[in-house]
């Protein structure tokens, strides 16, 4: 088969969880014998097409910024989808594979599967619905329509979890669509043999440092944790906006000595080897389309506190007190299940590593290319 992937951000240029899904999936597809094709911003300086891995990356517009006051950029979502028509048009495929989100961009792969007359099929990493409208206020009327217009584009789509597809069907207003639920993977093989850090830590967060990530709720709970664990020591992995203002808050509790900001770091292996360094993974998002952090924290035998809210999906795949803890968006209740998870870790690890067995990209890349084999 011939496939093409549509998404502005592209890896390893961008390392977030859908770049990333493409990734792996695309370069397990090109092994087995596909060619594969990512239609994304240019984030290289060579020529406009070039070949990663097997992989053609089509860089169909310049750089622009994702991320404006912390919030993806709705000029570079429309930008990108006004220079994505004419080069996928050029192309013929055997299917279509774009990511809803920032969602104008399956407007264009509308078109050029109407005209090559091509399957298309939207990926959905999670529904927004009404939470437009706490991300942007009344605007969030525009994006909320927008939204709905494109789950309405095809009737195949994929869902990373049972939650995005029944809110998928929940929006689509009965509409008779083929939703797969094939969720992310890690590379499980890859995380075994990686060694631990020889910086050690009690709790580890790995992710972008934005405002729904309530990385701040965390550095709360911390200080109440020091009460009970005076030489407690927290490793914060990632970069974003909100970096300043939560190093401020580290200062302002008194907590430089507990808490380490380590910036993004490039190295997978090195984020690898700090949670195998540490004792509990926590991730205080209210809104996940996966989690594939959480995921690879499992993987190293690290039990998982994570918020119970219904946007965020990680929860999905934690068993309370079996893998993880849910808890209470509150730092109260997360420091009393970080404790727990530093009580009771080492006996957790095994059924951390269990959960997450069968979940390897090699697994994933195989429900996805049985997927599209089967589109008409």
């Amino acid at each position: 088969m011939k496939i093409a992937y549509v998404y502005d951000a592209v890896y390893p240029y961008v390392k977030g969880g859908v770049e990333k899904r493409i990734y792996e999936i695309s370069r397990r597809l090109v092994k087995r014998g596909h060619q594969v094709h990512i239609f994304g911003i240019k984030w290289w300086d060579e020529k406009d097409v070039i070949i990663k891995e097997g992989v053609y990356l089509h860089g169909v517009c310049e750089l622009k910024e994702l991320y404006i006051d912390g919030k993806r950029s709705i000029g570079e979502a429309i930008y990108f989808a006004r220079k994505l028509a004419l080069p996928l048009l050029k192309e013929d495929f055997d299917v279509i594979d774009c990511q809803a989100f920032p969602y104008f961009s399956c407007f264009s792969a509308k078109i050029s599967s109407s005209l090559n007359r091509i399957p298309l099929l939207i990926t959905w990493h999670e529904v927004w619905d009404d939470y437009w409208y706490e991300y942007l206020g009344m605007k969030g009327a525009f994006g909320k329509t927008v939204e709905k217009m494109t789950v309405h584009l095809t009737d195949k789509a994929i869902a990373v979890s049972d939650r995005t597809k029944k809110d998928l069907e929940r929006i689509g207003g009965g509409s008779k669509k083929e939703i797969k639920v094939i969720p992310n993977g890690i590379d499980f093989d890859k995380i075994k043999d990686v060694k631990a850090s020889d910086k050690k830590s009690d709790v580890i967060f790995v992710g972008r440092l934005v405002e729904e990530k309530n990385v701040d709720i965390l550095i709360r709970a911390i200080k109440l944790v020091k009460t009970d664990t005076p030489y407690i020591k927290c490793i914060i992995i990632g970069d974003g906006p909100k970096k300043n203002e939560l190093e401020k808050l580290v200062h302002d509790l008194d907590l430089e000595g507990h808490i380490e900001f380590t910036g993004f770091l490039e190295d997978y292996n090195e984020v690898i080897s700090c949670m195998k360094s540490s004792k509990v993974f926590v991730l205080p998002s209210t809104r996940e389309g996966f989690g594939i952090s959480a995921l690879e924290a499992n993987a190293c035998g690290l039990p998982v506190v994570t918020v119970n809210h219904k946007m965020n999906a990680t929860c999905d795949f934690i068993t309370d007190g079996g893998n993880g803890f849910l808890c209470e968006l509150s730092e109260k209740d997360i420091s009393d299940k970080i404790i727990k998870g530093l009580g009771e870790g080492k006996d957790m690890e095994k059924r951390c590593i269990e959960r997450v067995r069968g979940r390897g990209w090699d697994e994933i890349s195989l429900l996805v290319e049985s997927f599209y084999g089967n589109l008409k």
